[in-house]
């Protein structure tokens, strides 16, 4: 093989990888855009839980509509289905909607007292060492990646963010207790994006790899939100009218779609990374430009955004772009 055919291939491959990484920048900052939809919704309900419902459920029935629909869709069922009969993927790795189901509910039930900045910070620090863990035990469809001193000072440098973001704010001790929230979720953000690559892989489809992740999500939040009337009863607060209310789920889709279509390029650890700094340029920008009586936005809160996004780059230093590939276990 000559340097001189080699060499457009590469270039055709750092090509596709840039660009990767800049469509999971834009699915991040989708991902502050939704975070202060669910987020309002949850405080007009008055209920986090019954917001990450609704949010999860009207992205889904715009999925039960575009597979069945669609030829890639009704492909890709197909060929998850022959998978999953022939052991090439497992059955728990078709579950990874249930860690956005995590992640929607926190935006309901914390951005209306922590804004979106201080939730994004929090969601960065806990998918950004959940991700030097998914990625070590391999499990995403770009195989391992060690865990160098770059991803670790990273990763730690997210928690710093965190600290940073929220110290100067003022918040009650229970309030500032609901950081754990998004930080758990964001630990699992990184599970499920692995898992969700599996799924685009083996299907070839990334409307079916979305349409499963929805359904795993919505199930769960069903069951959720069934309980929680059951012990507390309904919702206090009434439906909104404003339809931008309700377009959550759409957001919700768009970012999943992208995750799953990228992960397997760029590996779960970039891609959290990319994602992680769309998320918080969008969440500073959307609490400076439009901010609300919850957001606050602070000189501390634009540092530790400004940190985390000095974490990304300091991690992304110790990232393999191109892992080697291997098949589910």
């Amino acid at each position: 093989m000559s340097v001189a055919g080699t060499a457009p291939r590469t270039a055709r491959s750092a090509g596709r990888r840039a660009g990767a990484v800049a469509l999971a920048a834009v699915a991040g900052m989708a991902v502050a855009v939704q975070s202060r939809i669910n987020g309002e919704l949850g405080v007009r309900l008055d209920d986090g839980l019954a917001a990450a419902t609704i949010s999860f459920g009207v992205g889904l029935l715009l999925l039960l509509v575009l597979v069945p629909a669609t030829r890639s869709g009704r492909q890709g069922l197909s060929a998850l289905r022959a998978a999953l009969g022939a052991g090439t993927i497992r059955p728990w790795q078709c579950i990874g909607g249930a860690c956005g189901a995590l992640l929607v509910f926190t935006q309901g039930a914390t951005v209306g007292t922590l804004g979106v900045a201080v939730f994004t910070v929090a969601v960065v620090a806990g998918q950004s060492a959940s991700s030097l863990v998914v990625d070590r035990a391999g499990v995403g469809p770009g195989g391992r990646q060690p865990v160098t001193g770059a991803r670790l000072a990273g990763a730690l440098l997210t928690v710093a963010a965190v600290l940073l973001a929220v110290g100067g704010r003022g918040l009650e001790p229970a309030a500032l207790g609901l950081t754990l929230l998004p930080l758990v979720a964001g630990i699992a953000v990184a599970w499920q994006q692995a898992v969700n690559g599996w799924v685009r892989v083996v299907s070839g489809s990334t409307l079916t790899a979305t349409g499963v992740n929805f359904v795993a999500g919505t199930t769960v939040l069903l069951i959720a939100f069934v309980v929680s009337v059951v012990v507390r009863g309904a919702p206090s607060g009434d439906l909104p009218t404003e339809p931008w209310l309700y377009l959550g789920g759409l957001v919700g889709v768009l970012f999943i779609a992208i995750a799953a279509s990228v992960v397997r390029l760029i590996g779960v650890l970039v891609l959290g990374l990319a994602t992680i700094a769309g998320q918080v340029i969008g969440a500073v920008l959307l609490d400076v430009l439009l901010p609300t009586a919850a957001s606050q936005p602070s000189l501390r809160t634009v540092l530790g955004a400004l940190l985390t996004l000095v974490a990304v780059a300091v991690a992304t230093l110790g990232g393999r772009m191109l892992p080697t590939r291997r098949r589910p276990s």
